[in-house]
């Protein structure tokens, strides 16, 4: 009698750490975009291997640089962003509280989707563009 109460427990119990899991898991607490140059990642952990890497933030030339760590699930994502290492990004994360491992990842702050920018806003309604101009053929230079 009491092994029974004692394995209905176990199954109880077990049942309810699996739906906080789950609830922490696809419930986010918030979410938004950061940009800047993706400067590391890594797939890293002994037992529990997940993506982690690191975003500079930049908001104006000359200011100090905010570091904005981040862990990523989707190994898609994780090829996009392995391609954009050094270049400047927008990152959507979401962030989920109250996972009790780093087995989840090191962070709060799970990317979900990468956009490239190719250009460097320097104030409102003014860009400077980061990758050169095509190149005009000697051609049509000598018709200008």
């Amino acid at each position: 009698m009491w092994i029974t109460r004692f394995i209905i427990a176990l199954v109880v119990l077990a049942g309810l750490v699996a739906g906080y899991f789950w609830l922490a898991m696809s419930w986010s607490y918030s979410s938004g975009e950061r940009a800047g140059w993706v400067q590391k990642f890594s797939h890293k952990g002994w037992v529990c291997k997940t993506w982690e890497g690191e975003l500079a933030l930049v908001s104006l030339p000359g200011s100090t640089v905010e570091k904005f760590n981040f862990t990523v699930h989707d190994d898609a994502a994780a090829k996009a962003i392995q391609q954009a290492v050094g270049k400047r990004v927008t990152l959507h994360y979401e962030e989920k509280v109250g996972l009790p491992t780093n087995c989840f990842g090191e962070t709060r702050h799970f990317v979900t989707r990468i956009t490239i920018n190719p250009d460097i806003p320097i104030g409102p309604g003014v860009t400077m563009q980061t990758t050169p101009p095509p190149a005009v053929p000697p051609a049509a230079a000598a018709s200008r």
